[in-house]
């Protein structure tokens, strides 16, 4: 670990934390009355809208009839999209004359796109013509804004006392996308042609190296897709090789502005929060408690990339950062400070190889979407989880003391603990019933390439990935054989929207109870203890949950590795 790389990586953590209240106040004037700038612009655009889709935006909903909308929205989505897809050879916007998709794929690209994982088993820029891309970037800006609107809904639920409605999802829907994704995203784009992303439609450049190979150089609306891509937590990417290609991220300053972006909407939901609930204590006690987390991944995976393989160490007889597969231009501080926020932001653009990094450092990326991906999360749903584990959190302190817990002075009784359980459960049972399955029949191990627990982890990490709605790989695993793309299609849509459902019902149930005062009894949840006990829980949860899979995997690899042995390799 070196100086400049640490300093860099914690003039970052300033710099997202400066954004916190701004962006807050900003979420906070679009959703609950307040006045934008925008306004004189988008108010009579809103209304059109409304006027055209025969949305009455006074009507609200109770919490079934909001799920349903969603739900709805969504699946017409899916029918838009995957036609798309599988008809691009006969469709416009092709110079390069792609064929159509193939089914699987088309499917898993269809319900990836949808559900904002973005995961790909494709190529993009030797798969996709420029409609398809363009039409995944147009769902790109329709899946953020979906989590968006959940977690709007949910926390009405908690701060509104004695009603039965949660809001209009067709209204969260729309200001979401006029006042927050369109323009910032418009804004974010032009940006990155500043700093030398492609944005065209012209066919693929064909250039001769001085030793006379052959290279294509991919053209296309590179900075739309990739600006809000970023910024909606999308991840994926329109090259293969994602912000590791040098026209989609040129520089280090265009590596750290896609990380800001990122970051935006997610870290000011905490201080909106906050705000709604009267006390931006319980706010800021929520982005404390992320960026704990956040950062102890961050500096645990920097440093065992900067400690490299020991056994490379103990040939050349002194100590190598592990540069294998990283971004030279972005280092090992940059790469890992990337790895790590694509897997806790839940947006799944890479700018390194996760395969090829130590064992560690996949251990904390794989930890990082195992905890539901609330380490800071993808828009609303990552905030959404961390209150489903502060729910579980005053349950465990009224246990402690004796009393009913309360959150915001609601009490939360059985079925609220219930529904956040169950929030939990499902997608832990889908991501180890399903690596169980791969690893235990053909299908699924002839598409791992890579012998002993680094295939266990490439397994783990695909079902993590496609359940925590994140998109990344580790690679080493053919992601693109049908057994991968229906079963991680599955995972993603089950890592999506049943998941709505308790969270919902939590929303439902306590929107309609009225607000107690707080007492002797009552544990205050705006406090560097409670903040304390939410880290722990979370890591409990997921430590009980998945550490005998991770033990089995990174963490054997990383013994293994110590003691001089590598799998598939040459002992020591």
């Amino acid at each position: 670990m070196t100086l400049i790389g640490s300093l860099g990586i914690i003039v970052f953590f300033g710099l997202v934390t400066l954004a916190v209240k701004p962006v807050g106040l900003y979420l906070y004037n679009v959703f609950d009355g307040g006045r934008t700038w925008l306004d004189p612009i988008l108010v009579p655009c809103e209304r059109a809208i409304y006027k055209l889709g025969g949305v009455d935006p006074k009507r609200e909903m109770r919490w079934t009839e909001y799920l349903f909308a969603m739900l709805a929205f969504n699946l017409v989505g899916f029918v838009l999209l995957y036609p798309v897809l599988r008809l691009q050879g006969a469709l416009p916007l092709n110079p390069q004359h792609f064929s159509g998709v193939g089914a699987h794929v088309a499917w898993n690209t269809a319900v990836s796109f949808v559900t904002n994982t973005n995961w790909q088993a494709y190529g993009g820029e030797s798969t996709l013509s420029y409609l398809s891309q363009m039409w995944l970037t147009v769902q790109q800006f329709l899946s953020p804004i979906t989590g968006l609107a959940m977690v709007l809904a949910f926390i009405r639920g908690l701060t509104r006392k004695n009603a039965s409605t949660l809001g209009n999802f067709w209204v969260d829907l729309t200001r979401a996308f006029l006042w927050i994704a369109l323009p910032v995203a418009a804004v974010a784009a032009l940006v990155l042609i500043a700093l030398g992303t492609p944005q065209n439609f012209a066919p693929y450049t064909v250039a001769h190296t001085l030793q006379g190979a052959k290279q294509v150089l991919p053209q296309g609306p590179v900075a739309s897709m990739t600006s809000i891509m970023q910024f909606g937590d999308n991840g994926g990417g329109y090259f293969n090789t994602n912000a590791g290609y040098p026209f989609e991220t040129p520089n280090s300053a265009s590596l750290m502005f896609q990380l800001i972006l990122g970051f935006l909407v997610p870290v000011g939901l905490t201080y909106y929060f906050g705000k709604k609930a009267g006390d931006t204590r319980q706010g800021w006690t929520i982005f404390a408690a992320m960026m704990v987390l956040f950062a102890f991944g961050v500096f645990a995976t920097y440093w065992a990339e900067a400690a490299g393989n020991p056994l490379v160490s103990h040939v050349l007889q002194h100590a190598v950062p592990n540069m294998t597969g990283k971004e030279t231009r972005f280092g090992v501080a940059g790469s890992s400070l990337f790895e790590t926020s694509t897997t806790a932001v839940s947006w799944g653009s890479t700018a390194a190889a996760n395969d090829s990094f130590t064992p560690i450092g996949s251990l904390i990326l794989l930890f990082n979407m195992m905890t539901g991906e609330v380490i800071i999360g993808a828009w609303g749903v990552g905030l959404l989880g961390m209150l489903a584990f502060a729910i579980l959190a005053v349950f465990l302190a009224g246990l402690m003391v004796g009393r009913t817990p309360e959150y915001l002075g609601k009490k939360i009784q059985a079925y609220e603990v219930k529904m956040a359980t169950l929030a939990m459960i499902v997608p832990t049972f889908v991501i180890l019933g399903l690596a169980a399955w791969a690893v235990s029949t053909n299908g699924g191990l002839s598409g791992i390439f890579n012998p002993g627990p680094q295939g266990l982890s490439e397994v783990l990490y695909a079902f993590s990935s496609g359940v925590g709605n994140n998109g990344s790989a580790m690679g080493g695993l053919n992601a693109a054989a049908p057994f991968y793309t229906w079963t991680v299609g599955f995972a993603m849509l089950i890592g999506r929207f049943p998941m709505y459902i308790p969270a919902l019902a939590i929303a439902g149930s306590l929107v309609k109870k009225q607000s107690v005062p707080p007492s002797i009894g009552t544990f205050p949840t705006n406090s560097w203890l409670f903040g304390l006990l939410l880290i722990s829980t979370v890591v409990i949860v997921g430590a009980l949950v998945f550490f005998p899979a991770l033990a089995l995997g990174p963490l054997a690899e990383q013994f293994a590795m110590s003691g001089g042995h590598l799998f598939g390799g040459v002992p020591k």
